[in-house]
């Protein structure tokens, strides 16, 4: 079976903050749209630069709700595909039809949404493939280091390069991090807490600053202990050391990991490695939308 990642996306889940993103760039008033008028027409959209196609749910609601049809050319193999392009080479990606004043009116809105999940899922892409090289069978995940009102369209781009997303949001799954532990004054009663309001059916991960809070909160119950800011050589010593007296815990290394240094976490005692850098500070895929004339 092939894997549809648009129907992860529920137009119900996405359409109101699409919404919000369309109103957000029309507050008030559409002079330029007033200009071109309500006549029907078509726009190409085109894939400008190389890296990983994502985001079609997101065109898809901008262009629902403004009464405009999308028509995805490629069909479904388009999402998730790496497209590699040469310099001032365009890919057609779609045709968009409506009444012109309203494709316009998605044009930017469509575009920033599409380049950035793209941009997202192009640097999963990225790393998965180092994964995939040094023959490591965990999961690079992303953070919650989103961009306020846009955390959906990051998951997603995450999901559509190969990684984790991690926890989507802080209802997901409990994580104890230091402040939540500096505040309780003990990993210990703090898990008891977590474990006692989460029941059965969500994991407990605790941030751990040493191998000391690490062995602390597996014995408390804790199913993840993140090892954070622990580095390559540390790691390297301290992650065997804990499965080998918790064989069933969860480790995860996280905490300044870049491209450059993933491969050296990548070790069988390590789980789960974690980088902020995939959801800030990526680099994002050109797209344009030219009204057919």
């Amino acid at each position: 079976m092939t894997t549809s990642f648009q129907t992860v996306l529920p137009s119900a889940t996405i359409d109101p903050i699409v919404l919000q993103w369309i109103s957000d760039d029309m507050p008030s008033f559409d002079v330029g749209g007033m200009v071109v008028g309500d006549k029907i027409g078509s726009a190409s959209l085109l894939m400008k630069t190389s890296g990983v196609f994502a985001g079609k749910p997101f065109v898809d609601s901008v262009f629902r709700q403004l009464d405009c049809e999308v028509e995805w050319l490629a069909g479904d193999k388009s999402e998730g595909n790496y497209f590699d392009l040469k310099p001032d080479e365009k890919i057609l990606m779609a045709t968009v039809t409506g009444r012109l004043n309203k494709i316009l009116q998605g044009e930017r809105t469509a575009l920033n949404t599409l380049s950035r999940v793209s941009g997202v899922a192009t640097a999963s892409h990225e790393v998965v493939s180092i994964k995939k090289k040094a023959c490591w069978n965990g999961f690079v995940a992303g953070t919650r280091k989103t961009t306020p009102g846009f955390r959906i369209a990051e998951k997603y781009g995450l999901l559509v390069g190969g990684c984790a997303t991690h926890r989507l949001d802080l209802s997901q799954m409990v994580m104890l991090k230091d402040n939540h532990i500096w505040a309780n004054g003990s990993i210990t009663d703090a898990v008891k807490i977590a474990k006692n309001a989460a029941g059965f059916s969500a994991k407990i991960e605790v941030e751990c600053q040493s191998l000391e809070e690490a062995q602390e909160a597996a014995t408390a119950g804790a199913d993840i202990v993140m090892l954070d800011n622990f580095g390559p050589d540390r790691i390297k010593i301290d992650a065997p050391k804990l499965k080998k007296k918790f064989p069933h815990l969860l480790v995860e290394a996280s905490g300044g990991i870049t491209r450059d240094t993933l491969e050296r976490y990548m070790l069988k005692e390590v789980d789960i490695i974690s980088s902020g850098k995939l959801t800030q500070g990526y680099d994002c895929v050109d797209f344009s939308l030219k009204i057919n004339r």
